[in-house]
């Protein structure tokens, strides 16, 4: 059974969602959703493990209160804090698309914090200059038209072709996370994806298990990036998801919950 609990960071209340008992889990979530992307895997949690999923700063309905998270360190540092709250000293962190951004970032902030990592659906570049102006043009998009234009913008991206033709629950799904999402957390999120480091150089430095998972049809971070990243860290693990887009936890969940078995 899955649990919505909330903890207060400097005064403000966070909210996360828990499941199961075990070995921790820490799911990070992608962009612009919240907690709730996670709610597949928290559905189908293993025996023997604990997953965790908070909602990122801004986002889902712990949004109001404090600064925004201007940065990546800004979310790492949230999640330390959220460790420290739960009394978790070491756990198993997963983090997809902007939650592998984070995760990196967390890496570099707390590495004997982490048991394991899985990256899931993300990269360890910044953006390309073509990536910059999209970042500019959905920012654009947002202010001009609004949450729901954002979600008209970034669903083809977001979804494999499979999904998009033959999962209408899953498009459906997927365009209320977005559309729930505040436009000014929209606004702090994509200046942290713009002001991210180039974190290719942490890789050879993961000397803890890792995973890397990709949607066979992710046209965001394809699988050439995820093979190359896997390649970069001694002993990882690879699985590519087929019939899968960029939110591969959403598009194909069980297949995804199969590949977060660390060794």
């Amino acid at each position: 059974m899955t649990i919505a609990r909330s903890v207060i960071l400097d005064g403000r209340s966070v909210r996360y969602l828990e499941a199961g008992v075990g070995r921790p889990l820490i799911l990070l979530h992608p962009f612009p959703f919240s907690a709730d992307a996670w709610r597949p895997q928290l559905d189908r949690v293993p025996d023997g493990w604990r997953f965790l999923a908070p909602d990122l700063r801004g986002f889902g309905p712990s949004s109001g209160g404090g600064a925004p998270a201007l940065t990546m360190d800004d979310h790492a540092r949230d999640v330390v804090a959220l460790m420290d709250a739960w009394k978790v000293e070491r756990a198993v962190v997963a983090g997809l698309s902007m939650g592998g951004y984070i995760a990196f970032a967390l890496f570099r902030l707390a590495p004997e914090r982490i048991d394991a990592l899985v990256l899931a659906d993300t990269r360890p570049q910044p953006d390309t200059p073509e990536g910059r102006k999209g970042r500019l043009a959905l920012l654009e998009t947002l202010r001009s038209n609004g949450v729901s234009a954002v979600a008209d913008d970034m669903l083809p991206k977001l979804l494999g072709e499979t999904t998009r033709r033959e999962r209408p629950t899953v498009v459906a799904q997927v365009r209320a996370m977005i559309e729930e999402a505040a436009p000014a957390a929209i606004e702090a999120a994509v200046q942290a994806l713009l002001s991210r480091p180039d974190s290719t150089s942490d890789l050879a430095r993961i000397g803890c298990p890792a995973i890397v998972i990709v949607g066979e049809e992710d046209t965001i971070t394809p699988p050439a990036d995820a093979r190359a990243m896997h390649a970069a860290m001694a002993g990882a693990q690879l699985t590519v998801l087929p019939r899968a887009g960029h939110l591969s936890n959403l598009e194909v969940p069980d297949e995804f919950t199969n590949a977060l078995r660390i060794k």
